[in-house]
């Protein structure tokens, strides 16, 4: 799946190509260039020196430096301790990882890079806001009406049948707030259990009304990708194939594995239905450069070229705090308190996942910083970047 681990890793701040003329904004702040870059598929992704691009290039070169000392000690690079802390595997995992690795990109352009960001590595809860940009493209579609609408609705597979379950709406799942009970490939919707959950298990606790109470939970998160499965009558990874990764020139290395017992029959087919995380193995294996492909797609609305992959009503409510629990969209984190990322614009928000991985999005400044492997919060980072934009 995954190639050996690299020994060391390079910073790469280079100079302008002749094409690559976009005069940086004189504040440090942008809106939407009218005439966007978008890369074209493969390697060819035009870089700027960091001083065409606005930025100081002493300080953003210190900026990359700073990530590059701070390489993960969460998880470790042969993901011996995955089970300890996220209990019993359901599906597989790589023998081995890259080091910290990331990107700079401004207006588009690659301003910095560090480590092996080609290679394809498991990528956690980042998968859930793909998730959500699959569950936006699907109300796109028609294919559910109502955002607020209740799954039971649409998916008649006995998965919301019970009390609990049957009001739960597209929009509790989209926040963390369904309150879904039961259990879905082997995994019990309460954490319960120190085999299948390791450090990660929770204590009983009596469920909420669906809506009003806040939980991260994976089984839940799945239970919404088996039920888009349902609406799609297709695999999820085709889906998004189709529909993000091959439009925005995704390399083709990217897989978003199943676990082997997650096989759902729909139209009397046996179809994989895929996870919102790499918590027990599997999830979405993916690399730094496709992930700064999709954070342009969020930051550019949702177009890519002259196509409007995602509608920016999508992205807006996906980016748009809810009524309960912490700083959070519709599987997407926020900084709408300054809370998160004290040094950022409050309308920045990223795709995290446990390693850490990060895609942090800019509106304000044109900025995506993918940021994989690395110890600590996104902020530390974030901030020397920010400094380090010319005023």
């Amino acid at each position: 799946m995954v190639s050996s681990l690299r020994k060391s890793f390079a910073l790469l701040l280079l100079p302008a190509l002749a094409t690559c003329t976009r005069p940086a904004s004189p504040t440090g702040a942008t809106a939407t260039p009218a005439a966007a870059y978008f890369p074209a598929p493969g390697a060819a992704w035009q870089r700027q020196s960091a001083a065409a691009a606005g930025f100081d290039s002493v300080r953003l070169a210190e900026a990359i430096a700073f990530a590059q000392t701070q390489g993960t000690t969460q998880m470790r690079p042969d993901f011996s301790t995955q089970e300890e802390i996220f209990g019993k595997l359901l599906g597989p995992m790589p023998s081995s990882r890259a080091a910290t690795n990331g990107l700079v990109l401004r207006h588009g352009y690659i301003v910095a890079e560090w480590g092996d960001t080609q290679r394809p590595d498991p990528t956690y809860s980042v998968a859930k806001s793909f998730l959500s940009t699959i569950l936006g493209i699907t109300l796109e579609r028609g294919l559910i009406k109502d955002i607020k609408d209740p799954v039971a609705a649409y998916v008649k597979d006995g998965g919301y049948d019970s009390e609990q379950n049957r009001s739960i709406t597209w929009e509790h799942h989209a926040r963390q707030t369904s309150e879904w009970e039961g259990e879905l490939w082997g995994k019990n919707a309460n954490f319960i259990g120190r085999e299948a959950f390791g450090k990660g298990e929770r204590k009983p606790r009596a469920l909420q009304v669906p809506g009003t109470y806040y939980e991260y939970n994976d089984v839940r998160i799945n239970r919404l990708a088996l039920s888009l499965l349902r609406l799609w009558q297709r695999p999820l990874p085709n889906v998004l194939k189709q529909e993000v990764m091959d439009p925005i020139g995704a390399s083709n290395t990217w897989q978003w594995v199943p676990y082997p017992n997650a096989v759902a029959t729909v139209k009397g087919k046996s179809m994989p239905s895929v996870s919102g995380g790499t918590r027990w193995g599997g999830g979405l294996v993916i690399n730094a450069r496709d992930e700064a492909r999709f954070g342009y797609l969020l930051l550019r609305q949702g177009r890519w070229g002259r196509r409007q992959l995602v509608s920016p009503n999508w992205i807006k409510q996906a980016t748009t705090r809810g009524p309960v629990g912490p700083d959070y969209g519709y599987l997407w984190w926020l900084n709408t308190e300054q809370k998160a990322w004290p040094d950022a614009p409050a309308t920045s928000y990223a795709a995290l996942g446990a390693g850490q991985n990060t895609i942090w999005i800019d509106p304000e400044h044109d900025l995506v910083i993918v940021w994989r492997w690395h110890n600590g919060s996104p902020n530390d980072l974030i901030k020397r970047v920010l400094t380090a934009l010319k005023p």
